[in-house]
Parts: structure tokens; C-alpha cells; sequence
């Protein structure tokens, strides 16, 4: 990937793969509270237990949740030359912030620091072999997205969204910046889609169903499934035991699973479109 011009002495660093790390998916929200770290750690454990080599890297700076939905608060170990070991939750292998701020005080980070901490968290971190690298992004199209498509090659982002209104604007402006930074488009994933009654199991649509997968549409991106509005992936992500740890035949956790699948097929699908790219140029 050739470096951007820019005005002179300011040089765009080229994005470096992660020697190793096969694909790496971003997962990203316009706004906050549509669940989006609850779909990334249960996307990765989902992966994990369909028999892939997971990290989880928790880019998530000013309100880093997943260290509380895997369980652990445990301290990263640096090793002897300075790199950093991740913990190792569920069959993950995870860094976040939160492990390096543990408890309730509050981050601020200015954006040289974001984009520091980012690069280590990326070139620091001994992921080993991974078949793929999930990476938790804040909401918004600020700088800590920035940040990591100048460092890495994404293979691609996620958008999550609720079917709501607002949710789905917001949504729109992340792909758009997706695009813009040219970062292949995943698909988008409607959370929160709709409620099943327990008493009568029926589904309700509570915020209007099926405004992500319009807006996939209109945007011409892949839609890889509304997930439902369950207390119990609230209730376990909260308690550090994730839905999908129970497999994939929990009612809880189907949705969950059918998302993942989607994941590895588009995946799959980009780096072939991608690699057939570079034979052609060849």
C-alpha cells in the first residue's frame, strides 16, 4: 500500500501486517449502546469455539467492558524484551486498556497517546499464531480508528447498529468513513432486532426490525443477521460468562453463532477478491 502524500515532513506510516495474525475485523458502531463490545467478544468466542485461533484486543480507550464480560482483570506480563503477553480468557487471547487501568477511574486520552497505545497494543502484543485478530473499536469515527487503519491492514470492519432511527444514522456516517479510509466492508449486523416473548414466543419488534438490513441494502454491504434483544446475553456478558460459552444449541446463543458464520464466509470471500487483486497486478 503506497504512503499518501502529504504536506512535506509529515510522512503517512504504511500499515505493517502483523506477522502471523491472518485476518484482522474490526468492530465498529457509529454511536454507543447499540452492543457493540457484546457482539465483539461474543463474535470471538463464537469463532473460538467453532475452532479458531482468536485475539481480542479491546480498542475500546474510554470505556474498556470487555476485561468485566470475559471475568477477568488479571495483569498482562511483559516479557523479558519488552513485548507483552496477553491473558488468555475462555480460549481467547485478549489485551484491553482495562487491564492497565483497572477499576473505575476514568481515561482521558489525548490523540498522539490513542495512537501510541494502539500501535503497542498492535506491534507490543506476542499474538502468536491467529487465525483472526477481533478488534473492539469506541464508537464514533474518531481517532482510535484512525489509528488502526494507519497501523494495520484491516481485512475488513463491522458495523453494528440498532433498527432504530438514530442508531441507523450514525451508522451510516461509520460506513462512510470505512469507506473513505478504503477498509473493506464486513457487513452490518442489526442488534437488539427483536424481542422473543417467553411467554407466548412470539417475536416482537421493539425498535423496528429490519432498518439495518435496509440501510445494508441502500449502502450495497453484506447483512449477516439481526441478533435478538435477550436479557440472558445482557445477564452473561455482565457476569463475565458470555451466551455463546454455552454453544452453539443454547437458545441464546443462535443468533450469535449464525452472525459468526456470516463473518467467516465474508471474510473469506475478501481475501480471495483481494488476493485474486493482487495477481492480477502482478
Amino acid at each position: 500500500m503506497s504512503a499518501h502524500s502529504h504536506s512535506p515532513g509529515q510522512q503517512q506510516p504504511t500499515p505493517q501486517p502483523l506477522p502471523g495474525v491472518n485476518a484482522i475485523v474490526a468492530v465498529g458502531s457509529g454511536k454507543g449502546g447499540v452492543g457493540k463490545t457484546t457482539l465483539a467478544v461474543n463474535l470471538a468466542l463464537a469463532l473460538n469455539k467453532m475452532g479458531y485461533r482468536v485475539g481480542l484486543l479491546d480498542g475500546d480507550v474510554y470505556g474498556p467492558n470487555v476485561p468485566l464480560m470475559l471475568g477477568t482483570n488479571e495483569q498482562p506480563k511483559v516479557q523479558e524484551e519488552g513485548r507483552i503477553s496477553p491473558i488468555s480468557a475462555h480460549g481467547l487471547k485478549v489485551i484491553s486498556v482495562g487491564f492497565l487501568n483497572p477499576g473505575d477511574k476514568p481515561l482521558i486520552w489525548r490523540g498522539p497517546m490513542l495512537h501510541s497505545i494502539i500501535r503497542q497494543f498492535l506491534g507490543s502484543v506476542d499474538w502468536g499464531q491467529l487465525d483472526y485478530l477481533i478488534v473492539d473499536l469506541p464508537p464514533g469515527t474518531g481517532d482510535v480508528a484512525l489509528s488502526l487503519i494507519q497501523t494495520v491492514p484491516l481485512t475488513g470492519a463491522i458495523v453494528v447498529s440498532t433498527p432504530s432511527d438514530v442508531a441507523l444514522q450514525d451508522a451510516r456516517k461509520a460506513i462512510e468513513m470505512f469507506r473513505q479510509m478504503k477498509v473493506d466492508i464486513v457487513g452490518m449486523v442489526e442488534n437488539m432486532s427483536y424481542f422473543l416473548c417467553p411467554h407466548c414466543n412470539h417475536e416482537v419488534d421493539i425498535f423496528s426490525r429490519g432498518g439495518a438490513e435496509k440501510t445494508a441494502k441502500q449502502f450495497d454491504v453484506a447483512f449477516l443477521g439481526g441478533i435478538e434483544l435477550d436479557p440472558e446475553i445482557r445477564r452473561s456478558g455482565d457476569s463475565g460468562e458470555p451466551a455463546v460459552l454455552k454453544g452453539e444449541d443454547s437458545p441464546h446463543a443462535k443468533s450469535l453463532f449464525a452472525f459468526a458464520k456470516k463473518v467467516v464466509a465474508r471474510v473469506e470471500e475478501i481475501k480471495s477478491s483481494s488476493s485474486e487483486g493482487v495477481i492480477q497486478i502482478q
